[in-house]
C-alpha cells in the first residue's frame, strides 16, 4: 500500500511538472562557414532566420575568408559552405570534399578609393588598366591578403595585369573586408570590395567608387554540402535543406528583396 502511494506522488509530480513547464527539442545545430561579405552586408540576418523558423534547425555561421572557409570544410569541421571563389569551389568538390554544388546569388566587385583619385583611375576602360595605373604611379592599395574570395579575385587581377605588386605602396593585412575597407580609409588607399559590403560601410567611410562594370569584376556566390561518404559526422540531410531552401524561389526571393538605400546587393542566381 505504502508503495502505491509513494509511486501515485512520484507520478502526479511528474506529470505537474510536464504541464508546469513544457519539454522542447532543442533544434539542430548546423555549422555554416562562409564569407565575410554575407555576415558584413547584413545579409544573414534577414536569409536564415525563415529557414531556421521552417526547419527547426539553428545555423550558426562561421565568418571567414573563402580560403578559410573551404579548409574548415576539408577538415570536416563544418556541415556547409557558401562562398564566392569557383575555381576552389570546383577543386573542393573534385576532391572529394564537397557534394551538391548550386549557385545562389552573385553581386560584383568595385574599385574603391579616395575623392581626389590620385592615380586617375576614374577615366580607365578596364580594370585591368586601372591596376596598371595604381601600379606605376605606387598609389596607396590596401589588400585583404586573407586567401579570401575577394583576395583571389584581386591576385587573378594582377596576374591579368603582368603585375607582381610589391613595395611600401602596396599593403597586405591578412584582415576581412570591414577591417580593410577600414584601413584604406585610414591611408585613403585603393582597395578591391564587394559591393554589398560597401553598401552596409558607406557611411562610415569616406572612400567612394571611382571604378565599376567590367565583366572581370562579377561576382557569383556557391553554396555546396560536405561531402558525408568522407565525413560521416557531417549533418547532411539538414545541409541539403539549408541548399534546397536558398535555391528555391522562397529563397531566392528573401535574396532580392534585401536592399541598402533602396540597391539590391545580392542578385539571385538559382531562379530566374
Amino acid at each position: 500500500m505504502k508503495r502505491n502511494i509513494i509511486f501515485k506522488i512520484v507520478f502526479l509530480f511528474t506529470v505537474s511538472m510536464m504541464l508546469i513547464s513544457p519539454i522542447y527539442a532543442s533544434p539542430i545545430h548546423l555549422k555554416l562557414a562562409t564569407t565575410t561579405s554575407t555576415e558584413n552586408s547584413g545579409l544573414l540576418e534577414v536569409l536564415l532566420p525563415p529557414f531556421e523558423e521552417k526547419f527547426d534547425v539553428k545555423v550558426d555561421v562561421i565568418a571567414v575568408g573563402t580560403g578559410q572557409a573551404i579548409k574548415l570544410g576539408e577538415n570536416g569541421d563544418v556541415d556547409i559552405l557558401f562562398v564566392h571563389a569557383r575555381e576552389a569551389e570546383d577543386k573542393f568538390i573534385q576532391d572529394g570534399h564537397g557534394v551538391n554544388r548550386r549557385d545562389v546569388m552573385f553581386n560584383d566587385f568595385i574599385i574603391l578609393g579616395p575623392s581626389n583619385d590620385p592615380a586617375e583611375i576614374g577615366s580607365e576602360s578596364s580594370v585591368i588598366l586601372v591596376f596598371k595605373r595604381i601600379s606605376d604611379r605606387k598609389a596607396y592599395f590596401v589588400s585583404r591578403g586573407d586567401d579570401s574570395g575577394t583576395h583571389k579575385k584581386e591576385k587573378d587581377l594582377w596576374q591579368n595585369a603582368k603585375i607582381s605588386p610589391e613595395g611600401e605602396w602596396y599593403m597586405e593585412i591578412g584582415q576581412g573586408m570591414g577591417t580593410t575597407l577600414q584601413v584604406a580609409d585610414e591611408r585613403q588607399a585603393y582597395v578591391l570590395c564587394d559591393r554589398g559590403t560597401f553598401l552596409a560601410y558607406k557611411h562610415k567611410i569616406d572612400l567612394i567608387v571611382l571604378f565599376e562594370g567590367d565583366p572581370l569584376l562579377f561576382n557569383p556566390y556557391g553554396i555546396m554540402a560536405v561531402n558525408p561518404a568522407r565525413y560521416p559526422q557531417v549533418k547532411y540531410i539538414e545541409a541539403m535543406q539549408l541548399i534546397a531552401w536558398l535555391t528555391s524561389v522562397e529563397g531566392q526571393k528573401v535574396i532580392e528583396g534585401y536592399k541598402k538605400e533602396g540597391e539590391i546587393l545580392f542578385h539571385p542566381m538559382a531562379i530566374k
